[in-house]
């Protein structure tokens, strides 16, 4: 027996919880409540209305019983027959007031005391539901005295004394019918509406929750994208977006393992590379040493430029594990570092009439760290010019800055074909390339995170047919 006792009392547990911590559980039991309080609303007047009724039948029944008594030679008719006649009408006496008289007519004996009196004379509903909660709640065996209009002719009102016993059964009885048919008005109400919701509102936001701690559990596992809805409404609104927000975040997951794998590959390959850059570093130490004008003159920019793949070498494998160090800021005059960055980015450009333009005033400043200010440049001038190679006339690059009220912002603009729409929301995301088929996508984003390092930004102004503005704000030192 205690083995059956457990399994239901777990059962009923089990509904209990659904039923109070569930979001349509406790609606269903809000909707029971309100339809209740509804109900109670209704039942108050309704008792009142009908203990009004009651009363009135009495009254009418004793009306009947006494009419033909005051008829001429009602006189005559037996006192038995009267008795009956009241008997039949529940009347223990009944009161005729008359305007020069009264007239008493008795069922038996003169009633011994009177408990409670009601005038009905009064049409009130107020007055209707208090006589009817009184009778329900402090009814019983006491004898009533009824006051109300009558319809006999030449009298004003008639009274009669009755025991409130068949009064107060008939009411408990249409109580409880009331009651009854309120219990089941509101158990079907909230039905009704827990299957509605259930259906409409709670299964599809557990198909989300279920999504959301599947996806969450493994979220590098594509096939616990929730999948797109084809529901109109809010709850497919939310089951989109949470898809869309899956898609991304899976995308976001896979660029991260893709950037862990670069870390690594450069990991493997920096000391290979090393090698091969201090060979060429070496042999650019001797070319220093020739007297040849040519070479003399080549020599310095083939040392900057080795040092440099020296140094980007070292920043991807610094970028794979994100330790980028902090910019060493300094006041850098601007246009002389355009002016180098430019050369190293158009050296490789083709065709050859690619045309830059350095608009920077001279005296313009900014504090940055002249190392990563320069990528920065380069990436963006090294862009613009593949851009521009992709057209057979060329174009123009044009660099310009102005000082704002907290830094300087620089623009670098060309007259290219534009950035192609589909990637323009991603453009600054690793592994995105809009400029040429091969490239690695990385320089925008390194350039973002350097720029972001000085505490400013790198965003796209504008792009189109007629070209494309990138725009660097370098804020001054605090």
């Amino acid at each position: 027996m205690r083995d059956m006792r457990a399994p239901f009392g777990a059962r009923l547990g089990g509904a209990w919880s659904l039923l109070a911590h569930s979001l349509s559980g406790r609606l269903l039991l809000l909707t029971v409540l309100y339809v209740l309080a509804s109900e109670v609303l209704i039942f108050v007047p309704a008792i009142g209305l009908y203990d009004r009724e009651l009363l009135d039948d009495h009254i009418l029944s004793a009306e009947l019983a006494i009419l033909p008594f005051t008829e001429p030679g009602g006189q005559d008719l037996s006192r038995n027959l009267r008795e009956e006649l009241l008997r039949h009408a529940n009347a223990d006496a009944v009161l005729l007031e008359r305007p020069d008289q009264r007239e008493l007519f008795l069922a038996g004996s003169t009633p011994a005391r009177i408990d409670h009196t009601i005038d009905l004379t009064a049409d009130s509903l107020t007055a209707d539901m208090m006589n009817g909660l009184d009778c329900l709640l402090y009814g019983g065996n006491r004898t009533l005295h009824v006051i109300a209009p009558t319809r006999i002719p030449g009298a004003k009102t008639i009274g009669i004394v009755l025991n409130e016993a068949s009064v107060r059964n008939s009411l408990l009885v249409y109580a409880r019918r009331v009651i009854g048919a309120a219990l089941f008005i509101s158990l079907l109400s909230a039905t009704l509406v827990f299957a509605s919701l259930y259906f409409f509102l709670v299964r599809p936001m557990r198909r989300i929750t279920h999504a959301m701690v599947a996806f969450r559990e493994n979220p590098e596992d594509a096939g616990r994208i929730l999948p797109v809805s084809h529901r109109a409404g809010e709850i497919g609104l939310a089951e989109n977006e949470l898809a869309a927000m899956q898609r991304e975040l899976y995308g976001f997951l896979r660029q991260r393992a893709r950037l862990a794998a670069l870390g690594s590959a450069a990991a493997r390959i920096q000391h290979d590379l090393r090698n091969i850059l201090a060979s060429a570093q070496l042999a650019s130490d001797r070319l220093a040493a020739s007297d040849d004008p040519t070479v003399k003159r080549l020599t310095p920019s083939l040392v900057v430029s080795i040092d440099r793949a020296i140094a980007l070498a070292t920043s991807m494998l610094k970028f794979g594990r994100s330790d980028e160090p902090p910019p060493q800021r300094a006041a850098v005059r601007l246009r002389d570092l355009v002016d180098e960055a430019a050369q190293t980015a158009l050296e490789a450009a083709s065709p050859a009439d690619i045309r830059f333009d350095n608009h920077i005033a001279r005296d313009i400043d900014v504090a940055a760290d002249r190392e990563q200010l320069f990528r920065v440049t380069l990436n963006l001038v090294r862009n613009a010019a593949e851009a521009l190679s992709a057209r057979d006339n060329g174009g123009v690059i044009t660099v310009s800055a102005t000082r704002v009220h907290d830094g300087v912002a620089i623009d670098v603009a060309d007259d290219g074909p534009g950035i192609p729409e589909t990637i323009r929301d991603k453009l600054f995301r690793p592994f995105v390339s809009a400029a040429r088929v091969g490239g690695t996508g990385l320089g925008l984003a390194i350039a973002r995170d350097l720029v972001r390092g000085h505490g400013g930004e790198l965003s796209l102004i504008s792009t189109s047919a007629q070209g494309t503005v990138f725009r660097v704000v370098i804020p001054d030192r605090s």
